[in-house]
């Protein structure tokens, strides 16, 4: 079973289409111990990591998240909740990766926030990239990054 993390977040009924479309069985919850016994958790969001991160504390779900074991993805702003700061309010996050988001800087040809279609480079031994071929195209639209902590981690990047 896949715990959906309730975040608060905005995308989170994309998310749960999504996996219903996938015939994955899934719950929407905010209950630690529902968290702590699924298979795989998935931590969605569309925010502000300012709004989100009282929203975890309020349910005590920052320290079941640090302490998961199993697989987690953090999507959108769930994926910017897993590093260790943002300069979004300056905020403290989760700090499962000890590395900060970071500002796209806008430059000549690039907009903050980042909105359109990239081109999708994969690293595709690794199984969430199955069936996504090299090159696809994704839409994106968001104003922060993260660098790779760790390339043996990474399994797709865009260049933007």
């Amino acid at each position: 079973m896949i715990a959906i993390i309730d975040s608060g977040g905005a995308n989170i009924a994309s998310v749960q289409f999504a996996l219903e479309r996938l015939s994955a069985e899934s719950v929407l919850t905010k209950d630690v111990k529902i968290i702590q016994s699924a298979d795989k958790v998935l931590l969605p969001g569309v925010g502000a990591a300012p709004i989100a991160m009282p929203h975890l504390a309020k349910y005590e779900l920052i320290d079941c998240i640090r302490g998961l074991t199993q697989p987690v993805m953090g999507i959108c702003l769930g994926m910017q909740l897993l590093f260790a700061a943002s300069p979004e309010g300056n905020t403290p996050l989760l700090g499962i990766f000890d590395a900060d988001c970071e500002t796209f800087t806008p430059s000549h040809g690039r907009s903050v926030p980042h909105m359109g279609w990239n081109r999708l480079s994969t690293r595709q031994d690794h199984p969430l990239m199955a069936g996504v071929e090299e090159g696809a195209h994704v839409y994106f639209v968001h104003s922060y990054f993260a660098r790779p902590v760790n390339s043996h981690h990474m399994v797709g990047t865009i260049e933007y």
